[in-house]
């Protein structure tokens, strides 16, 4: 169903910018606004992994600087049949994640310290099984797409009053006026809808990569908490990356949900509990993963019963956890 909203939503989009193409009437206009567009998009899509994370100061980590966070996500790569991507942490007080990359071969996976340091390891897992489910669907692919159109449609609009042809527009210049202001509102709320199902669909599968969906949505909770009082200044720079995010980095968040890139947490949560309660496992969740604490349950919010976090009731065992 995910994939059949998404397809709905990318034919929608398409279908305004040729609706816009038609009110401008200018097909000259139309066909060189897409080209720069495309152009535009072609360059961030081969680029986009470099510049996102040279934009949040990240840092490559192996299994030698961060041992347990990089054989997590070794551990689910390999249960996702994907190809190892590569690692980095951002050193940023607010607990978020997300994953970039044109494709599996070329794709890399980055935590911020703040997660690191609030979620248990089976909550990590969670975490990284979603991020490695946004590789695997190559949502990264269908974003760039409808930025594409989304740019080409803001392109049109922003050449309406130059190179619109009224004679095809009812209303005239008002018409133009209209296109202006309407159309690349329109292309952004598609573009967030179509944001919003990617994230579902990612909690789905990251939850059966991982096996526990309980892990996921004790995680989501967390972080969603935290990241309405923990500022991340540069996704505040930044906001346009906002929808690369698990979790809406954004102190801006609290808009009606018809412009949020993320949908409502308490709907991910449900969700993710509705899915725990049909598995085999039942709604403890419980069943075969390599992740699972012997001492914990999905359901913990703390740390303890974790083994080699690194972390005991605050304090540092003084061994060298993930984020070291």
């Amino acid at each position: 169903m995910g994939y059949l909203k998404t397809a709905v939503l990318l034919a929608a989009m398409t279908a305004l910018f040729l609706a816009v193409g038609y009110m401008l009437g200018g097909q000259g206009g139309m066909v060189i606004a897409f080209m720069v567009a495309l152009a535009m998009n072609a360059f961030a899509y081969w680029n986009s992994d470099k510049i996102v994370l040279r934009m949040y100061g990240a840092r490559e980590v192996d299994a030698r600087s961060a041992p347990e966070f990089y054989h997590i996500v070794e551990d689910l790569a390999r249960r996702a049949g994907l190809p190892m991507p590569r690692v980095y942490i951002i050193d940023t007080p607010q607990p978020n994640a997300f994953a970039t990359g044109r494709n599996p071969e070329n794709a890399a996976v980055a935590a911020t310290t703040g997660l690191l340091n609030i979620l248990n390891r089976e909550e990590v897992a969670g975490v990284m099984a979603h991020e490695l489910a946004h590789v695997r669907n190559r949502d990264t692919l269908i974003m760039t797409i409808t930025a594409t159109i989304a740019g080409a449609i803001s392109m049109l609009a922003n050449f309406a009053l130059f190179l619109g042809n009224n004679r095809n527009n009812p209303l005239g210049i008002v018409g133009s006026i209209l296109i202006m202001i309407l159309a690349p509102l329109a292309a952004a709320l598609v573009q967030m809808a179509i944001s919003r199902s990617r994230e579902y669909e990612a909690d789905r599968i990251g939850a059966e990569i991982c096996g526990q969906p309980l892990w996921l949505a004790s995680a989501l909770a967390k972080l969603h908490q935290a990241s309405e009082r923990i500022v991340n200044e540069r996704a505040e720079e930044n906001p346009a990356t906002a929808h690369l995010f698990i979790v809406n980095p954004l102190h801006g968040q609290r808009m009606d949900n018809l412009f949020s890139t993320h949908p409502s947490m308490q709907n991910r949560i449900d969700r993710l509990y509705e899915m725990a309660a049909q598995s085999p496992g039942g709604s403890s969740g419980t069943g075969s993963s390599p992740y699972r604490s012997r001492a914990s349950s999905p359901r913990s919010s703390g740390r303890s019963g974790v083994p080699n976090s690194g972390k005991s009731s605050g304090k540092s065992s003084g061994r060298g956890g993930p984020w070291s």
